[in-house]
């Protein structure tokens, strides 16, 4: 396509309306309940829209209408169901500017960022796109004479997904797309910090590609008020959440009572462990990406760096100078790297984590204040496994660096704590690394590179309190379905009584 038919395309995108609606079967309204959700920008805390929340009432009409509509959605056409898939990445990319645009003031979303995530949630709604013929059976043999075993999959039904405000658009879009494209139907509850990129975009991005009223719903409202409700909801037959462990612990509470799947992406504690015979400099730019991408508000986010005694004094300052040179403030900027962190509370809980663990005896080497709910880009040494940042999930731009002095500490180190999420390690001795990440106990980890990394035809999730079940490729495929068996006696089959 010629750049000036690029540029006509763009000018005819008109924005978005209603996204701070609730959207129940095909159809955009307030919510029920009399208060409402100010979205808030989390640089200047300026309102970016209001939503009258969803009750409880709301909620059990977005499951019914989801119910009703999934006999019809599971049996539409495969090539059908590709086709809507691939048109929403299509209209994704039209809306480029207008997608970004919402992740930077709603999300605190750097530019870096935030193309970063809109690439994944494209390339998610891409692989998403050959699911619909990928759900396939099985005949097997039978120690029956004269039987045949056929083993038929088929869609879960309703799915009920609740989505994080650090990367709501793509942690999101990673359990809708699948689950639409395998012949589900839908209720998202997204956070109330981006209810409209963790919920009513997608909704109006599927809505403009086609896809069937009812199939894709959205409620807006406080996780007091409708959260255990959605959760338990009985119309669902699995709950898909990303977010923090206490909360993923309460969720997986609820579902198992109610005998639904889970599939709970939370928390991180993840190491960044750097052998004897890694080289620093790659190693200080792997991990200057792992830690202070989006303020280091992501599950994978690089949160110890683990360092051999004989490169420690090396590393460190080469960190911490790469880490002195990020430039931070207002994500709208296009140079800046760390951004607000979600809101104050969230600023003032990282401040005071580096404040106990200098108090503990760290060395503070850079960074350790706010500016309004930017945090600086800070940077701790002397760190033990005893410390705060050590043993908390710090989601914000601090980090610290510990050392240690052969391989087996260094994994005693990295799986001293509760997680189990990702990981790093750097080596130049690939075998060796290699039998060292098969010992950390973690859901990933990275052979020199850091632990931000996250692929949608690989498997997505953690160990420990890092959560239960995978995103990706055909695990999430195997995690949002059901399999029947269906025999057939074709031969009169001779029984014992």
């Amino acid at each position: 396509m010629k750049q000036a038919e690029v540029m006509s395309e763009k000018e005819t995108v008109t924005g978005y309306e209603d996204l701070n609606k609730q959207y129940i079967g095909g159809e955009w309204m307030d919510g029920s309940e009399d208060y409402e959700i100010e979205n808030l920008n989390p640089y200047d805390e300026s309102v970016l829209n209001k939503f009258k929340c969803a009750s409880t009432g709301d909620v059990d009409r977005a499951f019914h209408i989801a119910k009703e509509v999934g006999k019809s959605w599971g049996e539409t056409n495969p090539i059908e169901r590709r086709a809507i898939m691939l048109k929403a990445a299509e209209i994704l990319q039209q809306r480029k500017e207008e997608v970004i645009d919402w992740l930077v003031n709603e999300a605190g979303s750097t530019h870096l960022k935030a193309g970063i995530e809109l690439q994944q949630t494209y390339d998610m709604i891409v692989e998403a796109a050959s699911f619909p013929t990928r759900m396939q059976g099985l005949i097997t043999p039978s120690s029956v004479p004269g039987k045949e075993n056929y083993i038929y999959r088929k869609p879960l039904g309703v799915i009920g997904i609740i989505s994080p405000w650090n990367f709501p658009l793509y942690l999101s879009m990673r359990s809708i797309a699948p689950a639409i494209a395998i012949g589900n139907t839908i209720v998202v509850k997204p956070a109330s910090q981006s209810p409209v990129t963790g919920g009513t975009l997608a909704a109006k991005i599927f809505e403009e590609a086609g896809l069937p009223a009812g199939v894709f719903n959205v409620v807006v409202g406080k996780s007091s008020a409708i959260g255990d409700y959605f959760t338990g909801h009985p119309i669902s037959k699995l709950v898909s959440f990303t977010g923090s462990t206490p909360v993923g612990k309460g969720i997986g509470r609820i579902g198992g009572e109610g005998l639904k799947k889970l599939a709970l992406e939370l928390g991180g504690n993840n190491a960044f462990i750097i052998l004897d015979d890694a080289d620093v400099d790659r190693a200080v730019e792997a991990a200057a990406f792992g830690r202070f991408m989006h303020q280091a508000q992501i599950c994978m986010s690089t949160n110890r760096i683990l360092v051999h005694e004989s490169l420690y004094d090396e590393f460190t300052e080469k960190f911490v100078e790469k880490a002195r040179q990020i430039k931070y403030g207002d994500p709208r900027k296009e140079d800046t790297i760390v951004g607000p962190l979600i809101d104050n509370k969230a600023a003032k809980r990282v401040v005071e984590l580096v404040e106990r663990t200098v108090k503990a005896g760290a060395k503070l080497e850079t960074g350790g204040t706010a500016e309004g709910n930017v945090v600086l880009p800070t940077v701790l040494s002397g760190v033990t496994k005893d410390m705060p940042i050590f043993q908390e999930e710090v989601f914000g731009p601090a980090v610290g660096i510990i050392s240690f002095k052969d391989d087996e500490e260094a994994i005693e180190l990295a799986n001293a704590t509760e997680f189990g999420l990702s990981g790093a390690l750097h080596t130049q001795d690939l075998q060796r690394g290699i039998q060292v990440a098969r010992r950390v106990e973690t859901g990933m980890i990275h052979i020199n590179d850091q632990s931000v990394n996250d692929e949608p035809q690989t498997p997505f999730g953690g160990e420990k309190n890092s959560g239960v079940g995978r995103f990706g490729d055909g695990f999430i495929l195997d995690e949002m379905t059901t399999v029947q068996w269906v025999s057939v006696q074709v031969k009169p089959r001779q029984y014992p009584i």
